[in-house]
C-alpha cells in the first residue's frame, strides 16, 4: 500500500475587503445616474434638436439663428452621448460581472466625461447664441467632472477593496 498523501485546500480569496460594497455603492448609483440622464438628454433635447425644422432653423442660412458651428455641435453631441450611453452600460455589466478591466473603465469614464465637457464648452463658446443663453452650468459641470476626477480617479488605482473585487 502507498502512503496517502493528504491534499490541502487552497483558498484562492483575496485577503482583505472585497466585493461591490464600500465606496462602490456609490459607482453604482453613478453608472444608474448617467444611464438614466444620457437617455433623458438624448430624448429631450438631442432627438429633438435633429428633427427638420430645428436643423434648419439652427443650419440654414437664411435662418437669423444661423450659426455654422451649430451642425458639428449637435453631430457631435448626438454621437458622443449615444457612445457614451452604450460605454455606461458596458462599464455597468463589467461592474457586476466584476471584470478587471472595470476600474480601468471607469478612470476613462471619468477622463472622457471632463475631456468631452471641455471640449463641448469649446465649442459652445464659437456660438454667440450658445454663450448668451449659457448660465454657467457648464462651468459648474466641468468644476464637478474636475472634483470627480480628482477623487475617484486615484480610488481605482488605489483601493484595496477594488484590487481584490475586480480580479476575473
Amino acid at each position: 500500500m502507498e502512503p496517502q498523501i493528504e491534499e490541502k485546500k487552497v483558498d484562492y480569496r483575496p485577503l482583505g475587503i472585497s466585493g461591490l460594497g464600500g465606496w462602490l455603492i456609490l459607482v453604482h448609483i453613478g453608472l444608474y445616474l448617467t444611464i438614466i440622464m444620457l437617455v433623458v438628454q438624448l430624448f429631450q433635447y438631442l432627438v429633438p434638436s435633429m428633427t427638420r425644422e430645428t436643423w434648419e432653423l439652427l443650419t440654414s442660412k437664411q435662418s437669423d439663428y444661423y450659426h455654422a458651428w451649430w451642425g458639428p455641435v449637435l453631430i457631435f453631441e448626438t454621437v458622443y452621448n449615444v457612445l457614451f450611453l452604450v460605454f455606461s452600460v458596458y462599464t455597468l455589466i463589467t461592474f457586476y460581472r466584476k471584470k478587471s478591466i472595470f476600474p480601468r473603465l471607469m478612470i476613462m469614464f471619468y477622463s472622457v466625461s471632463l475631456a468631452v465637457g471641455i471640449i463641448d464648452y469649446l465649442l459652445l463658446l464659437q456660438i454667440p447664441m450658445a454663450v448668451e443663453l449659457e448660465d454657467g452650468s457648464l462651468l459648474k459641470g466641468i468644476g464637478r467632472s474636475v472634483l470627480t476626477c480628482a477623487i475617484w480617479i486615484p480610488y481605482f488605482i488605489k483601493s484595496v477593496r477594488v484590487h481584490n473585487t475586480f480580479v476575473r
